[in-house]
């Protein structure tokens, strides 16, 4: 079901009001929900499944398509994981999660539609309600949950296909490339003033999406906010696939030993540490998700708001310095995140404009009819 049959299923849904368990349209009944046969909840769950996926825009395409891959390699190299079946509860459940986030949010816009005159005590002028804004905005803002959800369990993905890591390969291409160890190299312009102002840089991974995704939200300009977010979905969805095929542990792990010391610095040293201790994931190295996610976001600035694109450009080459300075990246892992980030961007603009620019996915389309009632409050009333 596409997203024009999925609108058109539930503006039907909506026409037919429900008496003591009959639906009448045009006159005819429909046979209320069996109550003691499974035939009826099969068919409410495909019927709320069906209105579930209309009701997901291109980002969930993304998001659901890798977790779908990664679902599969699961199954078939269930073998060389230790828990594949929790790992597969877990991610059954982020699909269910997002559905039915999405299923909730329509069905709240459409709610809030038909309430005023249903008597449900809804906003009787049009405006969104209290439920609405609550599922609007973690309609939204979930992808950023999602994306740690994945990278976070990457952990146990890493030797899903090959149980070595593959860091010679990659401390072999940096020497090729430089004739040096970068990470060891650069210990020698190491003071505690760079490495604050390095760390400092690396933190700022973290606000560039946050950012450039808060910038559209509050301009109200959903295509835009959906398609940067998918750009992302798209850079890190590739990243996460090489990273299961091809582990890397990250210099931090395999040249352990090889530092004169650690590096020092101040309260952004500080944090960067308490992050890394709470949150770090051995593996997934290359490429580099900080990079691939940075490049992505950084794409969609340009795209959609040039101005941030050249505040953002000069933090994001910091950041990409700093990954190999603060020893969690090979330079391959920065290169390898660069050309992800870009295909991310190229993959996700070409998803974005399979559908027709006017919005009529269902995320557009609920985001367009909220913006509509939102501008409607903004006005005075005839009675003023």
């Amino acid at each position: 079901m596409n997203s024009a049959q999925g609108e058109e299923y539930e503006e039907k849904e909506l026409g037919a009001p429900w008496q003591n368990g009959v639906a009448h349209s045009g006159g005819e009944a429909c046979a209320p929900f069996p109550t003691r046969s499974g035939y009826g909840i099969i068919q409410i769950l495909r019927t709320e499944g069906a209105a579930a996926w209309a009701a997901c825009g291109e980002f969930e395409w993304v998001a659901l398509g890798y977790l779908g891959l990664s679902a599969a390699l699961i199954v078939i190299l269930a073998e060389n994981l230790a828990h594949p079946w929790r790992l597969l509860g877990a991610q059954a459940l982020v699909t269910a999660m997002i559905l039915g986030l999405c299923r909730t949010d329509g069905r709240a816009v459409r709610d809030s539609r038909t309430a005023p005159s249903a008597g449900l005590g809804a906003s009787r002028n049009g405006c969104p309600t209290v439920a609405e804004r609550f599922w609007h905005f973690w309609r939204h803002w979930y992808p950023h949950l999602f994306f740690l959800f994945c990278f976070e369990e990457l952990g146990a993905l890493v030797h899903l296909v090959s149980p070595r890591w593959q860091d010679a390969k990659l401390i072999a291409f940096d020497h090729w490339l430089t004739g040096v160890r970068p990470a060891i190299w650069l210990e020698q312009f190491a003071t505690t003033g760079r490495n604050e102002f390095m760390q400092f840089a690396y933190l700022t991974y973290f606000v560039y999406l946050l950012v450039l995704g808060g910038v559209l939200y509050y301009r109200e300009d959903w295509r835009g906010y959906w398609s940067v977010m998918t750009y992302s979905a798209a850079a890190y969805a590739v990243g996460y696939v090489i990273a299961i095929f091809l582990p890397v542990e990250s210099p931090w792990f395999a040249m352990a030993g090889s530092w004169h010391g650690e590096l020092h610095g101040g309260p952004f040293t500080a944090v960067i540490n308490f992050i890394e201790h709470c949150g770090r994931v051995r593996g997934a190295a290359f490429p580099s998700e900080h990079v691939a996610g940075s490049f992505a976001a950084l794409w969609g600035a340009w795209r959609h708001r040039r101005w941030l694109f050249w505040v953002m450009l000069p933090l994001v080459l910091c950041m990409c310095v700093s990954t190999v300075w603060g020893r969690y990246h090979y330079l391959a892992d920065i290169l390898g995140g660069m050309v992800t980030g870009t295909l991310g961007y190229v993959i996700g603009k070409w998803i974005m404009k399979s559908q027709p620019p006017d919005g009529s996915g269902k995320t557009d389309a609920s985001s367009r009819k909220r913006g509509q009632s939102e501008a409607a409050c903004s006005l005075p009333s005839a009675a003023q």
